[in-house]
């Protein structure tokens, strides 16, 4: 299948790069990992802008060039997870500039005579110590929980620019019933895209840093990047990422078209963006050499960003196991 964006898509691409190149440098994502500056002025640009309001299932593409120019740059604000993690869970609770993130798993919900009352650890949560709002998905239904109800401990992961967090509820105590109308599982199939859009976008910036290196970097006389090795690493780099684009992008259409395939679509994706990482981040560093390994190469923020995205939400491993599965159930 050949897919390619449209003029209008390819102008919104350029726009969204061009913001980025602008609001979220290098310089600055270093700023937050070095001195602990303050994301929130990057994440007022991207509401100001209209992007938090891409929520509308017909505008999944629009979102998906959005979510892979940020893993390109690094992103260090809450928008994955608001937009893909929180909105779709918690449609009539998503407003634009607020932040939110989703609980998927861990937590249970018994009702008394006063209400529900939640409990449970959710552990892995993207952006959970930040969020404003939470959407907690349990057996019941899901729950839409403010922050300040719960205790959130941000963990120490791979790529400091991202937060991860462990949130505790301990009998925390809701008002209203919960959402049982939601498609969570549509939910999650945004969400597992939107993460393989972003490793996408992160393997994109490894690769462009790498071909800007070996183009310059002199052995002998001529470009490390005339050798052959160096060309042939190269190619398997924009060979996977292409592969693992084509997927994602795929997968966004099936969700913005409710196309049943999404579930095997988004598992594809994640799967294919987790290999892609893992090749990208092998090759990456091997062309740069030593300079790779420096804390003051750039090159180790886009590394991050697309080896954490392998983790969250179920390795490769994970969702090729899926995949067989569905195969398998096809010839039953």
């Amino acid at each position: 299948m050949l897919f390619e964006l449209d003029s209008d898509q390819r102008l919104w691409q350029d726009t969204v790069r061009d913001v980025t190149a602008k609001e979220c440098p290098p310089t600055l994502i270093r700023n937050i990992v070095d001195n602990g500056a303050d994301p929130e002025p990057l994440w007022k640009v991207y509401s100001g802008l209209g992007w938090t309001e891409l929520t509308d299932p017909a505008a999944t593409v629009e979102l998906a060039i959005v979510l892979e120019e940020l893993g390109r740059a690094t992103d260090p604000t809450p928008y994955l997870a608001t937009m893909t993690q929180f909105a779709p869970l918690a449609p009539d609770a998503a407003q634009p500039g607020q932040s939110g993130a989703a609980v998927y798993q861990g937590v249970t919900a018994h009702r008394d005579a006063q209400g529900w009352v939640l409990n449970g650890v959710g552990r892995q949560v993207l952006d959970g110590d930040r969020a404003d709002l939470l959407a907690v998905v349990t057996e019941s239904g899901v729950f839409e929980v403010a922050a300040n109800q719960v205790t959130a401990v941000r963990t120490p992961v791979f790529d400091p620019a991202l937060h991860v967090a462990e949130v505790f509820f301990d009998g925390v105590r809701v008002s209203g019933d919960p959402r049982t109308d939601l498609d969570v599982e549509r939910a999650r199939h945004l969400a597992l895209t939107g993460i393989a859009l972003s490793t996408v976008g992160a393997c994109q910036r490894v690769l462009d840093l790498a071909l800007d290196h070996v183009r310059n970097r002199q052995q002998f006389g001529v470009a490390i990047g005339t050798f052959q090795a160096v060309q042939h690493r190269a190619t398997d780099m924009h060979v996977a990422i292409e592969r693992a684009r084509a997927l994602a992008y795929f997968a966004a259409l099936t969700i913005a078209e409710d196309d049943p395939r999404r579930r095997l679509a988004s598992a594809m994706a994640k799967a294919a963006a987790g290999e892609c990482q893992s090749l990208v981040f092998r090759s990456g560093l091997q062309l740069f050499g030593a300079m790779g390994f420096t804390w003051e190469n750039d090159l180790q923020f886009a590394l991050k960003r697309a080896r954490v995205g392998e983790h969250l939400l179920g390795g490769a491993a994970e969702h090729r196991a899926l995949i067989a599965e569905e195969y398998r159930a096809t010839l039953v």
